[in-house]
């Protein structure tokens, strides 16, 4: 008997720059056959900061939610700021409610583990049936199982793996 396609696909395997690139460019592929909703990440290009959190790029629209706070260079510490992100993952649900194919979500990291973030966004995808494209931070596995199991696959960093799960979700 063949296996169910698994409607949430989570990129693993390589940095998470190279993941958010892969994801970018796959999602900016798909955009002429597919209606997406989502966001990717994108670096802030703030020279010697301690932390990567830049941007979230809306896939509907192209706009740009920040999720940092600069600090400034002399900073040791992260600056990440949830309000970029939150008001990131209000505008994926409404673009789920308008009726998407494929939902791309940067990833599931710390702020979503904590119940915040872009969770609401991947509840929302969920609710509605809607496959998924994402990433899961290494150290927040577990929390993601907890969120997610058994919804979800885990596909190699491969742009031809990628398309194989699309292809197959699609056609289901």
């Amino acid at each position: 008997m063949e296996q169910p396609v698994k409607k949430i696909a989570v990129v693993q395997g390589a940095p998470g720059v190279q993941v958010q690139e892969l994801l970018a460019t796959l999602a900016d592929r798909w955009r002429g056959s597919a209606r997406l909703a989502g966001v990717v990440a994108e670096d802030h290009g703030l020279p010697d900061r301690a932390c990567s959190a830049g941007y979230l790029r809306s896939l509907s629209d192209d706009r740009r939610f920040a999720m940092f706070q600069d600090l400034g260079p002399d900073s040791a510490g992260c600056h990440l700021d949830g309000a970029g992100v939150a008001e990131a993952a209000d505008a994926v649900q409404r673009d789920i409610a308008q009726g998407c194919d494929l939902v791309v979500l940067s990833k599931f990291g710390k702020l979503e583990a904590d119940g915040g973030g872009l969770r609401d966004a991947f509840s929302a995808a969920i609710d509605a049936g809607i496959p998924v494209l994402t990433s899961v931070s290494a150290t927040l596995q577990e929390p993601w199982r907890r969120f997610a199991a058994p919804l979800f696959a885990i596909v190699p960093p491969e742009e031809a793996r990628m398309e194989l799960w699309w292809k197959e979700v699609r056609a289901r």
